[in-house]
């Protein structure tokens, strides 16, 4: 709990990020974080790009396939509960470090499973660490981040997880044919490398340090920070502003459902459900309708994966350009219609060629990608630091949820014998309702996490 100490050093701290300039310190953390994140991305879409082979080698019925892919989902969902209360309690750095040795010794596991049940089993625990890292991480980034600039700031970062996805893509275009999708999962286990060297490299969040009353601990690591900046920029820092205004003292996971933080919660956790639920819908069975249902050969198909995921890579570049510009609810609503029009179009026009499906399946990532980068910036701004890894994991839950259910409805329709036409059109209203729920999200462009929590 924040002493009283801790709430007059929070404001200085805070103030003092606030004034820093963007400097080598920054691009240093931003890589090391991002570097982690990328191996998460990478091995959330391994089981997407082994699934052909594996429906294949092990004759798997829909069922197992679907379950296949949803077992790292469920832990994930475990592991975002988990990581959210650990990344308040035991602190940023130490949770994500946690959750990248679980990620890549995980990876080792499901290279060596011998059926779908293992396969499945070590994809679970995969997930539990994959679901701690991203929220988590997300929400070092934003404590580090000016204000002014923290849409660019987190953005730019958080492009490392479509990269991460394209990555998994584009090996698994010449790994999975020549060396099989085994090979796919011994590369994933790079994360674990990261994991020992991360805490030596990254300091802790100052604004965390201060929320436990750790208030020495935080002026020093703070003090470090402006030297390292001042080094690198060659020139003497700005003096920081007044104080900021003192946040909320203390955090249990009931706050984020009390007075302001019940709409923030509600609507927050309703974005990331829609946005997941629709991604992973279409992303999950990609490589399997381009192969199963068009009769395209498994390079073809992995390679039409990889425009979709180019795409949104795309997209996150572009949302991070504009959200500091136009607000977080604007591009949020703009990127949730603009994906209502991309699955609306291939809903009416058929879906009658794999060609087809991947020009407006890659125009939706374009904006799914959007989104979803977007709430991992938003997510953390909307609660006191005391509870912001909580409020951050709260809405990776939801998006675990999403990520759950976006497969098993899609591959529900198709094993019903339903048509194409009907998958895309069902994910299309899913995210009309997504953008009806953006209308009602607290605007947060230009505001420090001081001011939106005070």
């Amino acid at each position: 709990m924040t002493t009283v100490a801790g709430k007059q050093a929070l404001g200085s701290v805070a103030a003092r990020l606030e004034r820093l300039p963007h400097s080598r310190w920054h691009v240093k953390v931003r890589f090391l974080i991002g570097a982690v994140t990328f191996f998460e991305a990478f091995d959330q879409l391994l089981a997407a790009s082994a699934l052909p082979v594996l429906m294949k080698e092990w004759h798997l019925t829909t069922g197992q396939a679907t379950l296949a892919v949803t077992a790292a989902s469920i832990g994930m969902l475990l592991g975002a509960l988990a990581a959210g209360w650990l990344g308040d309690r035991i602190g940023r750095v130490r949770t994500v470090a946690l959750g990248v040795g679980i990620t890549g010794l995980a990876s080792l596991a499901v290279a060596f499973s011998g059926s779908i049940e293992t396969f499945s089993l070590f994809r679970f625990v995969q997930g539990l660490g994959i679901g701690g890292v991203v929220p988590v991480a997300a929400t070092y980034i934003n404590e580090i981040a000016r204000s002014d600039k923290r849409g660019r700031f987190v953005l730019l970062y958080e492009m490392i997880f479509p990269a991460g996805l394209a990555a998994a893509t584009l090996v698994a275009v010449w790994v999975v044919p020549h060396f099989g999708w085994r090979a796919m999962f011994v590369i994933g286990t790079v994360p674990a490398l990261l994991a020992a060297a991360l805490p030596r490299q990254v300091a802790e969040s100052p604004r965390w340090l201060l929320s436990r009353g750790r208030v020495r601990e935080a002026e020093e690591v703070i003090a470090r920070i402006e030297a390292e900046v001042a080094r690198s920029t060659a020139e003497a820092l700005p003096a920081p502003a007044a104080d900021l205004a003192d946040e909320p003292v203390g955090g249990r996971l009931g706050d984020l459902f009390r007075g302001r933080y019940l709409r923030r919660t509600v609507v927050v956790s309703g974005l990331w459900f829609v946005a997941y639920y629709v991604n992973h819908g279409i992303s999950t069975w990609l490589p399997s309708l381009y192969t199963k249902t068009f009769g395209l050969d498994l390079t073809t198909a992995l390679v039409y994966s990889l425009l979709s995921n180019v795409t949104g890579l795309l997209g996150t570049f572009v949302v991070a350009l504009l959200i500091d510009r136009v607000g977080r609810r604007p591009a949020l609503v703009g990127a949730l219609v603009g994906t209502v029009l991309s699955l609306g179009v291939l809903a009416l026009a058929g879906a009658t060629s794999g060609g087809q499906v991947a020009v407006f399946a890659s125009c939706t990532t374009f904006f799914l990608y959007a989104i979803n980068a977007g709430l991992y910036l938003y997510s953390p701004e909307l609660y006191p630091t005391s509870n912001r890894a909580r409020g951050a994991a709260f809405g990776g839950v939801w998006n675990r949820l999403g990520v759950i259910l976006g497969p098993v409805v899609v591959g529900a329709i198709i094993g019903a014998g339903g048509s194409l036409s009907l998958v895309f059109a069902q994910l299309a209203v899913v995210a009309a309702v997504g953008a009806a729920i953006a209308c009602f999200a607290v605007e947060t462009k230009g505001r420090t996490l001081e001011e939106l929590n005070a």
